[in-house]
C-alpha cells in the first residue's frame, strides 16, 4: 500500500483542475503533449510544468517519440491510489486512530 508521503504528492498533483483534466484524458489513451496542448489553452511551456508534476509523482508515465513526448497513465499506480482511498476510508483493525 502507498505511504501517507507518497499519497501526498499524488494528491498535491491532482489538486490542479488542469492536471485533473489532463488524467482524465490520459485515462482514454496514452496521448502526444501536442494532443493534450490542443486541448487548453496554455503554453507549451506551462503544459511541461504540469506534466513534470504529474510525472514527478509517477501517476503519468512519459516517453520520447521523435520530437515529442508521448504520455499515459500508470494504471499499477492509479490501482494503489484507489486502495490507499478505500483504505483511509474504511474502518479497519489496524487503523490510525486505534494506536
Amino acid at each position: 500500500m502507498l505511504s501517507y508521503s507518497d499519497s501526498a504528492l499524488i494528491f498535491k498533483a491532482l489538486s490542479d483542475e488542469t492536471r485533473l483534466k489532463i488524467v482524465d484524458m490520459l485515462s482514454c489513451d496514452e496521448l502526444c503533449a501536442c494532443n493534450i496542448l490542443e486541448a487548453f489553452a496554455i503554453t507549451q511551456p506551462t503544459l511541461s510544468y504540469h506534466m513534470k508534476i504529474l510525472t514527478e509523482c509517477g501517476l503519468v508515465k512519459a516517453r520520447k517519440e521523435g520530437t515529442w513526448t508521448r504520455y499515459s497513465l500508470d494504471m499499477e499506480l492509479v490501482e494503489s491510489v484507489k486502495l490507499f482511498i478505500n483504505s483511509v476510508t474504511s474502518e479497519k483493525d489496524h487503523c490510525i486512530c486505534r494506536k
